[in-house]
């Protein structure tokens, strides 16, 4: 049978400087690797920022050494941030919602037909209500109640919930806004989603007050979570256009569709190791 061999993604963040590509190239050829593909991306050529993605396939189960040998041989003279990652190994989900379920349902599905490029290993809320249709993808459902009195605790309670047990979590309208000292502890990335008439439209009922203003397009936001309320680096964004026959209803249903199309994207461009952040943007491969 012919040697088994391992997809993995390369990607890399350095200052721009000569050499880089022919450096990260030639250690993978002596590494016997062979590049599939390969994007890159420089702000400025002269003094600017570089970004790389490779994926390359190299013989053999066992690669725990290949992150140490190129730490030193590349990573270190170039000054690089960087990250290498199994593709055999899917990124662990975690997904939480509150009790709108189109973008749950939205993961859920593609999970279920492998096109989201994670496995997801629960779902967490805030209510109940979505609780049967979780069960019935044979995932675990967490129920954890969040109110202003109980916030430390809830928030404990996921933290203790999702560490070490996932590599990702992803917001599918959890309406809830965490803490600081949660975001500094939760250690691993969060997506959310949101509907673009931020911050035009804040808050509550942004379909009513878009209706009543007379908007022409509505859209959908995915970004990295940080302490800023809402202004993470953005991954992916979306609109459609709308008119005024359309009513609150139909605005709502378009602007669903948008919104979980554009957080499966950017979720599944996060599993497949496609983003690189950059300050307070990103670039995506």
């Amino acid at each position: 049978m012919p040697e088994q061999k391992s997809l993995l993604r390369l990607l890399i963040a350095c200052p721009d400087r000569p050499g880089i590509v022919s450096a990260v190239s030639r250690f993978l050829f002596d590494a016997g690797a062979n590049i599939v593909r390969s994007d890159q991306y420089s702000t400025d050529p002269e003094g600017g920022d570089f970004f790389l993605r490779m994926e390359f396939t190299l013989p053999g189960p066992n690669h725990d050494r290949l992150d140490e040998q190129f730490g030193l041989a590349v990573a270190e003279p170039f000054h690089m941030n960087w990250r290498l990652w199994n593709s055999r190994q899917p990124k662990r989900l975690a997904i939480m919602v509150s009790r709108y379920d189109h973008c749950l349902l939205e993961l859920l599905w593609r999970w279920r037909r492998n096109e989201l490029g994670a496995e997801v290993v629960l779902v967490v809320s805030n209510h109940s209500d979505l609780r049967d249709a979780v069960e019935g993808f044979g995932l675990p459902y967490h129920h954890i109640p969040m109110t202003p009195e109980l916030k430390p605790e809830a928030e404990a309670e996921l933290l203790a919930l999702i560490e070490q047990r996932c590599d990702l979590v992803a917001l599918a309208r959890y309406m809830q806004i965490f803490s600081p000292e949660f975001l500094d502890r939760v250690g691993v990335p969060l997506i959310n989603i949101h509907h673009s008439f931020l911050p035009a439209f804040p808050g509550r009922e942004p379909y009513e007050r878009a209706k009543e203003r007379g908007v022409k397009l509505i859209g959908a936001t995915a970004h990295y979570v940080t302490a800023d309320l809402d202004a993470g680096p953005i991954i992916e964004q979306d609109a459609i256009r709308v008119s005024h026959r359309d009513d609150v209803a139909m605005l709502t249903r378009l602007g669903g569709d948008i919104e979980r199309t554009v957080l499966a994207r950017a979720v599944t461009w996060h599993c497949e190791d496609r983003i690189l952040r950059h300050g307070n943007t990103t670039v995506v491969f």
